[in-house]
């Protein structure tokens, strides 16, 4: 039944994830009459104290939420999804076109890995329960699939006759999304944005992210709030790191994302390669979904530069220097590898998948080197490596860090500082409420502080579970 907008009608908002960490995003927005929406569904990573979370009942009943509505494929953004469904949630999931595919790929990998290590933990002997589970199966996640619902970029459609939803091109992955929502009353409608992750400008191979003008209420990410990213050294830096590690006998492991960062990674190895700054080598990419998330690029073209199809991209992607490993036998092949080589596997911040395994056998090796490129979440074994940890542990033992350890953020999908504050500018009037979220309590204070200064408006920096009257009658 359709719903009227009162005077007295209030739309509120509760921060169930995403708030002072980088993780586990879920926001949730709720008319008086009832109708409630989720605005993300991800998985908490990293700190323990996070990760319990995933595991406790969700703090709003899953039968009462109407619909979920989702920025991008990353598992901290939908990850949580095949638990809410588990739960009692039985609508849709509405999402780009490419997001939705790309969610098909990514949800069902990490059910599988879950249940792997879950068997893996109870063979070694090294999991404090006897039994240990995953927090969901493969079969959990395939039933969120068909309540996917795919949109394109800037297509307006309803989640319920008086909330209509557009989805503008963020940059940040395949399919990303900056989401408006329009809140309709009897007499004015209201404009709700969401950043998801903005992406950044230039980039090779993404557009752009979109500019917004108009906004009631604005969240925005703070992910990289308080740092830049320089971009101008990134090709020399990645010169000398592989050149350096190759002259010491070694081999170079990257934890990287199945989708993004591993494309973006091998568009500049292939590219230092062809201007031989680097010598002929062959590029072992190790997961499972990378193939199919790579072949979508071809199939979306209208979120990327790049002018090519499904037969061109095959040919880029896996020639004689680029290797998919399939099998988990073909994984463990790269174990014998001893120089010049570089492996690249998920998961980017090292919380699961085959790159245990490789850090397992190469963290003690220090001809090797382990370089991370992406953010690193307070809590994962990548922060404690970057931290200057000496043992990391990985399958119950303590591995010791003898490798060498090469950082940069230039490759991030995430705008910086400036970034941000750039796309922030392309407002033309200051939102009623403007929130900082997706990004760990200093960095989210610090970047409001910047908000407040450079473009003088106030910045709610919002608690777990804080809820905040958004609209007291429309």
């Amino acid at each position: 039944m359709p719903f009227k907008i009162y005077e007295s009608m209030k739309v509120t908002i509760k921060f169930l994830g995403g708030a002072k960490t980088v993780t586990g995003s879920k926001y949730l927005i709720e008319l008086e009459n009832n109708f409630r929406f989720l605005l993300e569904c991800g998985m908490f990573q990293g700190l323990k104290e996070l990760r319990l979370r995933n595991w406790d009942k969700l703090p709003v009943d899953a039968e009462s939420i109407n619909a979920v509505v989702v920025s991008h494929a990353h598992i901290d953004h939908t990850g949580y999804l095949p638990r809410l469904f588990k739960e009692g949630y039985q609508g849709q999931v509405h999402c780009t076109k490419a997001t939705g595919d790309l969610m098909e790929v990514m949800l069902t990998d990490s059910a599988r890995l879950q249940e792997e290590e879950a068997g893996y933990a109870k063979k070694k002997g090294y999991s404090k329960h006897a039994h240990p589970q995953p927090l969901y199966t493969e079969a959990d996640a395939r039933n969120v699939l068909p309540q996917i619902k795919r949109w394109r970029y800037k297509q307006r459609f309803s989640i319920h006759p008086n909330v209509e939803v557009v989805f503008q091109d963020a940059g940040h992955l395949l399919g990303s999304a900056i989401v408006e929502v329009f809140i309709k009353g009897d007499a004015q409608t209201k404009k709700i944005v969401f950043s998801g992750d903005i992406g950044r400008y230039e980039q090779e191979i993404l557009n752009d992210p979109t500019t917004i003008s108009e906004a009631d209420v604005l969240l925005v990410e703070s992910t990289y709030g308080n740092r830049e990213n320089d971009v101008s050294n990134l090709d020399e830096s990645l010169t000398k790191i592989i050149n350096k590690t190759f002259e010491s006998g070694g081999i170079l492991l990257v934890p990287a994302f199945a989708v993004g960062r591993t494309q973006a990674f091998l568009y500049h190895v292939q590219q230092l390669i062809q201007q031989k700054l680097i010598p002929d080598v062959t590029v072992y990419i190790d997961s499972p979904m990378a193939i199919s998330a790579s072949n979508l690029y071809a199939r979306h073209s209208e979120c990327h530069k790049m002018d090519f199809d499904e037969a061109d991209l095959a040919q880029m992607l896996e020639t004689k220097d680029v290797v998919f490993c399939h099998t988990s036998e073909q994984s463990r092949f790269l174990n014998t590898l001893n120089k010049n080589a570089i492996v690249i596997s998920a998961s980017g911040m090292m919380t699961g998948g085959r790159i245990l395994h490789h850090l397992f056998h190469r963290l003690p090796n220090p001809n090797d080197t382990l370089l991370i490129i992406g953010y690193q979440a307070e809590g994962t074994r990548g922060r404690k490596i970057l931290d200057g940890e000496p043992t990391i542990r990985i399958f119950g033992e303590e591995v010791p860090v003898k490798c060498n350890v090469e950082y940069f953020s230039g490759m991030s999908g995430h705008a910086d500082r400036s970034e941000l504050i750039r796309w922030l500018k392309g407002f033309s009037s200051k939102p009623k409420f403007v929130f900082t979220i997706h990004g760990e309590a200093e960095v989210m204070q610090e970047f409001a502080e910047n908000i407040k200064q450079e473009i003088g408006w106030e910045v709610t920096v919002p608690e777990y579970l804080e809820s905040f009257v958004l609209f007291d009658g429309i």
